[in-house]
């Protein structure tokens, strides 16, 4: 905190195409995707334009006991995108999904009477948002550390990631095995196992190797366990897959969306579940089956309208096929960093991407005097390109409609500043 507030903070008074504009007009190609939620860049006109003539029509109105068009046709758009889900609650972040799935899971088993059915079960290096459900199954020690008496009882266990190793099938079984082995003792007790889908991004750009989710899926309907699914992140072509649940072959009964829902124009998020978890809470007024759980500004018509906008323009475009194009380009711009010696692991899908750093199989934690995640940061805006790390790992998360020769810079940047790093710590 005392480096930030030392430090001579960018002002960003406007967004062109891919990139922000500060007050001295410098322009700052986005490397991050403005926190991972943005699709199109700043100014896509037919979503801009959908979303003033709902303000025009209706700026607001309230989900409670009504219903707004937008939020009908978001959600009957959204169940048939995301196989195997039929109903749709909105909230307004990523956080509040989980939130909200969370509660889901647990009242779903208290409505059929296994009120003893309240832990959760998740993946070390896991996060799903700042709040203190999600602090508590995405638990990262770094950030979360002051609030650890506040955070729900749960269990943490080991998952692979892709790194220098290639995963086969006996060593994701070690994994698995652990799994099965807490669920056969304890899942009379577990509610859900929450994980993200595809990969672990926060927790340091971890790939699940072919068939860990899967598996995991199929242990959880074994032994009577929701998979609740963190899409927030991943989900909307991040790894390549408009919904990567499906591409996993998993079958989660609660899955989460945001971020990318409204190209990065609007907040909101939502929480899938399934018929079968949905009919749980139906009965009359007087059995309280129903959740009470709801926000002033859930299903917001602004924020909806600009998702089925966003969602249209996916398929007017067919914006799939081209974040597997330059999924391929960014493989190819990434090769010549196994040139330098301190970058230790690159780990890519789609156009998610972190470049490990490491010296003598340390993590390089200061240059200059500096932690290096500031290091990296500011060297990146120097040159234009506005990008995060976390801590010793760069990431590369771009818009997922980036052209190729923004992309081709964003990459070449961080190429130039990793072979700065080199050589200084010779």
């Amino acid at each position: 905190m005392k480096l930030w507030n030392n430090s001579d903070n960018i002002t960003i008074q406007s967004g062109s195409s891919f990139s922000f504009v500060d007050s001295n007009e410098r322009s700052y190609l986005d490397g991050i995707s403005n926190m991972w939620c943005n699709v199109w860049g700043h100014d896509r006109t037919e979503i801009i334009d959908s979303m003033k003539n709902q303000l025009d029509t209706l700026p607001h109105s309230s989900l409670f006991g009504l219903v707004n068009e937008p939020s009908a046709k978001l959600a009957k758009r959204l169940i048939t995108i995301a196989k195997g889900m039929s109903k749709v609650f909105y909230t307004d972040n990523g956080s509040t999904a989980i939130e909200a799935a969370l509660k889901i899971a647990i009242q779903y088993w208290n409505n059929k009477g296994k009120t003893q059915k309240k832990e959760f079960i998740c993946l070390k290096n896991g996060y799903h948002g700042d709040t203190i459900g999600c602090m508590s199954v995405g638990y990262v020690d770094g950030y979360f550390s002051p609030y650890r008496s506040l955070l729900l009882k749960t269990i943490k266990v080991d998952s692979p990631t892709i790194r220098h190793e290639k995963f086969g099938q006996q060593d994701i079984e070690q994994y698995i095995d652990k799994i099965e082995n807490i669920l056969k003792r304890k899942s009379q007790k577990i509610s859900g196992m929450v994980m993200e889908s595809g990969a672990q991004i926060a927790g340091g750009v971890n790939i699940y190797p072919n068939k860990f989710q899967k598996e995991i899926s199929d242990l959880c309907k074994k032994y009577e366990v929701l998979l609740i699914l963190d899409e927030i992140a991943t989900g909307f072509g991040r790894l390549g897959n408009m919904i990567e649940y499906k591409a996993q072959r998993s079958e989660p009964d609660i899955v989460c969306f945001a971020k990318a829902l409204t190209g990065g124009y609007f907040p909101l998020a939502v929480t899938l579940t399934t018929s079968k978890i949905f009919n749980e809470f139906l009965g009359d007024y007087w059995d309280k089956r129903q959740l009470f759980h709801g926000h002033t500004f859930t299903g917001h018509p602004v924020g909806c309208t600009a998702a089925l906008t966003n969602l249209a323009l996916y398929e007017k475009v067919n914006l799939i096929k081209i974040i597997r194009i330059n999924s391929l380009v960014l493989d190819r711009l990434l090769k010549r960093f196994a040139e330098l010696n301190i970058c230790y692991d690159i780990r890519n899908k789609g156009l998610l991407c972190g470049i490990e750093l490491r010296k003598e199989n340390k993590p390089i934690k200061m240059i200059d005097k500096v932690p290096i995640g500031q290091y990296i940061a500011r060297e990146s805006l120097k040159k234009g390109v506005y990008l995060r790390t976390l801590g010793n790992i760069i990431t590369i998360i771009p818009p997922l409609a980036i052209r190729k020769e923004d992309l081709t810079k964003i990459v070449d940047t961080e190429y130039q500043i990793v072979e700065k790093i080199q050589q200084k710590i010779r």
